[in-house]
């Protein structure tokens, strides 16, 4: 397995939970979100502009929409939609795990069809998996899960992968374009503890997984069979994500977290919580949108 060392620190931000990267190839610019921090960064790199806007909750997951006024936000109180022009939050389906009070949804992400798949994360095993489709309804689509993390698909559309992070796995599924659904769950990647856990994830335009190992400070990229084929070494403890952007999307961005940290720790790791960048040297896929 080879070791990759291009790995680029990109900007200071020092996110408490830096989260769920997207790039938006209509305006060229990297957005994601700090999950402890109650807030949402837009970056671009051509003019190396960062906003930041609050929002005064936690914005687990975002997803680009159809109208580019509009983003999908996955929160702490269930999925809403940000507008653009008026800086406001709109609730759209509420919390599908009231009765889990210290659960909250996690990362998600938009497939092909125009859907918005989100999981959840708890205190036991009784997270799942949501599919929120056109009309704005909500559906859940598997359950029995500790932390759900990254969501991605295969460049032809026939197989969806899915993170535990606390079973360390993560897991592919048949997947139904005509439907938008998922059976024959197995798992295709398994982490040994000692080595981190899988955390965010995205695909390539060749089919190999791109994979966040959280508490390992590595980005792997694994064969669609599961097979680890390269490793890039972060200088951060804590990766949480990644995505593809850039004009060719062939740069891999990455986000990362401080808050697992103790205040010795963040001394002797200052990178924490910053994002980073990788030349991947392979093109990844546009980020789909949204239907309402």
């Amino acid at each position: 397995m080879a070791t990759g060392s291009s790995v680029e620190h990109i900007l200071e931000v020092g996110n408490q939970l830096g989260e769920g990267p997207l790039w938006d190839a209509r305006i060229s610019v990297l957005l994601w979100v700090d999950i402890e921090g109650y807030c949402f960064h837009r970056f671009s790199p051509a003019i190396t502009k960062l906003e930041t806007i609050d929002t005064g909750i936690s914005i687990c997951a975002l997803g680009l929409v159809e109208d580019s006024a509009k983003l999908l936000m996955a929160t702490a109180h269930g999925i809403a939609i940000w507008n653009w022009p008026s800086r406001s939050i709109t609730q759209v389906a509420s919390d599908p795990e009231p009765e889990r009070h210290e659960a909250r949804l996690n990362d998600g992400a938009v497939d092909r069809q125009g859907n918005f798949w989100v999981g959840s994360l708890g205190p036991d095993s009784q997270s799942a998996l949501y599919r929120l489709g056109p009309g704005l309804s909500l559906r859940r689509m598997d359950f029995g899960f500790g932390v759900s993390n990254g969501i991605a698909w295969s460049p032809d559309n026939r197989t969806m992968y899915f993170t535990d992070s606390r079973r360390g796995v993560i897991f592919a599924y048949d997947f139904d374009a005509t439907s938008s659904s998922i059976e024959n769950r197995r798992i295709l990647i398994e982490v040994p503890g000692m080595n981190g856990v899988p955390d965010g994830l995205t695909v390539d335009s060749e089919g190999f997984l791109w994979s966040a190992i959280w508490g390992g400070a590595k980005i792997a990229r694994y064969d669609p069979y599961g097979q680890p084929v390269r490793v890039f070494m972060l200088p951060v403890t804590y990766p949480t994500s990644c995505t593809f952007g850039g004009r060719n999307f062939d740069e891999l961005y990455i986000t990362s977290a401080r808050s697992p940290l103790t205040p010795s720790e963040r001394a002797h790791e200052p990178l924490a919580g910053d994002l980073f960048r990788i030349d991947a040297h392979v093109r990844g896929l546009e980020e789909p949108r949204f239907r309402e």
